[in-house]
């Protein structure tokens, strides 16, 4: 969050891995490794913690969980300091996100006695209390570092950057569309006038970013090794009542912006 000003700087519990995400991404700067490769190590890491989930070695689940959590920051990280941005590695890492985060909540479901439904709606829970933290998140630095890379609705394949591949692009840009769309407008529509409101304080911002995938992720691992498997699903199910929750909150300080202040607006969307 260095983009953002001092005063509107939050405390982004999903955010923990970062600092050493930027050690990472440093060490492999002047290296041929691209962040495709970096997040092609997360997709591995991932696949390695679902592979402990059911074999029942919870503690090298909870590490490989959190490993994969701190290589999808390093992804960004080296796309940064190598200044090789790409539309093949953005929608690469978000369409992989979602199958591990699907892979990951069967995994549970096959270890457990939770009911297949409650499996399905925990995971559309999960998904809806990611797309709130990131709409919300993006908002905020789109209003003071005029962010511009994409919009609430990406209707328009992208033209490939250079070095990647058109079809590259398209394949994985349908992808995204096809698994976050879905998600992006319910959020949208349960909020649309959030980019118009006041800017939420601090401290709503970091109990929103209780909803981000790398505070989703080490939930998962410590009930992991806590011994409370069985609680996971239900437990994202039924937090997903905070996203209703935090919403009420937001629309309470847009009313408050209404009566007191202008406007601001933007049209701008992106997933971290």
């Amino acid at each position: 969050m260095s983009k953002l000003p001092k005063e509107h700087k939050f405390v982004d519990l999903s955010d923990y891995g970062r600092p050493i995400a930027k050690v990472i991404a440093n060490s492999l700067k002047n290296t041929s490794f691209t962040p495709v490769h970096v997040t092609i190590g997360f997709i591995i890491s991932g696949l390695v913690a679902i592979y402990f989930i059911v074999h029942g070695h919870y503690w090298l689940a909870a590490f490989f969980l959190i490993f994969k959590s701190i290589l999808d920051a390093a992804d960004g990280e080296l796309a940064r300091v190598k200044q090789k941005p790409s539309y093949t590695g953005r929608y690469l890492d978000s369409v992989a996100d979602i199958l591990l985060n699907a892979s990951i909540f069967i995994s549970i479901w096959y270890i457990t006695d939770t009911s297949i439904w409650i499996c399905l709606l925990a995971f559309f829970g999960l998904q809806l209390q990611g797309t709130l933290y990131n709409y919300y998140y993006v908002i905020l630095r789109n209003k003071f570092d005029g962010d511009t890379t994409s919009r609430v609705f990406e209707d328009k394949t992208p033209i490939a950057l250079e070095g990647e591949k058109q079809k590259h692009v398209n394949i994985l840009f349908g992808l995204y569309k096809l698994f976050y769309g879905p998600f992006d407008k319910i959020i949208y529509a349960l909020d649309r006038n959030a980019d118009k409101g006041q800017v939420m304080p601090n401290w709503l911002m970091t109990c929103v970013s209780t909803f981000g995938l790398g505070f989703q992720l080490l939930i998962i691992a410590v009930m992991l090794v806590l011994g409370l498997k069985a609680f996971i699903l239900p437990f994202f199910l039924v937090y997903t009542v905070m996203v209703f929750v935090f919403i009420g909150i937001r629309k309470f300080f847009y009313q408050e912006l209404k009566e007191d202040g202008p406007k601001q607006t933007t049209t701008l969307y992106k997933r971290n």
